[in-house]
């Protein structure tokens, strides 16, 4: 992972993690992220229009940061590259994804929740994680005693995180950044409610930067 992309991502301090159903929806929704002050997004690999998402945004917004998320083998990787996407990140820690990221050098950012899967991460060469599933794994107590004995390591926790905690998160050492969806509901893509994605998009924005 690139330091100038990690301070790209904890500049944001809050990652908007995305599922786009449809295509029409890339556009629409890169523009309301770009022009709401919020121009990152991890568009997941759980829908098949993913990686044309990733390509119809890069091509409208060539400014954003884009990554894919929930990518799962060596074949989503290249799909994800080729659509334009400038980093991975994985659910879980798979060596033979990472290897294969590290051999086209595309960043990865794969998911842990446990000492063993850290140290996993750390005999690959990864010192910047995602702490997932956060919440379900228990929440910033676990995030603590993982960071405790593991000085070279930083995080950043996705899962059950919204507006309520995520101040608390930050507030940890070594927490870069979150990902988060309470501002990108899929319910709220699906409806193109564009204003008030756009609202909850700067509310997001000034809660992090508060």
């Amino acid at each position: 992972m690139s330091q100038q992309l990690i301070e790209k991502l904890k500049a944001f301090k809050v990652i908007p993690v995305i599922q786009i159903n449809s295509i029409e929806q890339a556009v629409p929704l890169a523009k309301t992220l770009v022009e709401n002050g919020l121009p990152v997004a991890e568009v997941t690999f759980r829908t098949e229009s993913a990686a044309e998402a990733i390509r119809l945004m890069r091509e409208a917004y060539p400014q954003m940061c884009i990554g894919a998320g929930t990518v799962l083998n060596a074949e989503q990787v290249d799909c994800a590259v080729e659509a334009g996407a400038e980093f991975v990140v994985a659910p879980g820690l798979n060596p033979n994804t990472v290897r294969y990221c590290q051999e086209i050098n595309i960043p990865m950012v794969p998911g842990v929740n446990s000492p063993s899967q850290v140290e996993q991460a750390l005999e690959l060469g990864l010192t910047f994680l995602k702490f997932f599933p956060a919440e379900a794994s228990g929440g910033i107590n676990m995030v603590k005693s993982l960071l405790a004995p593991y000085v070279d390591v930083s995080f950043m926790p996705t899962g059950g995180i919204g507006e309520a905690n995520i101040r608390d998160y930050l507030a940890v050492d070594r927490i870069l950044c979150c990902g988060g969806t309470w501002m990108v509901s899929p319910k709220m893509i699906e409806a193109g409610q564009w204003d008030e994605i756009g609202k909850l998009v700067r509310d997001a924005v000034t809660l992090v930067q508060d």
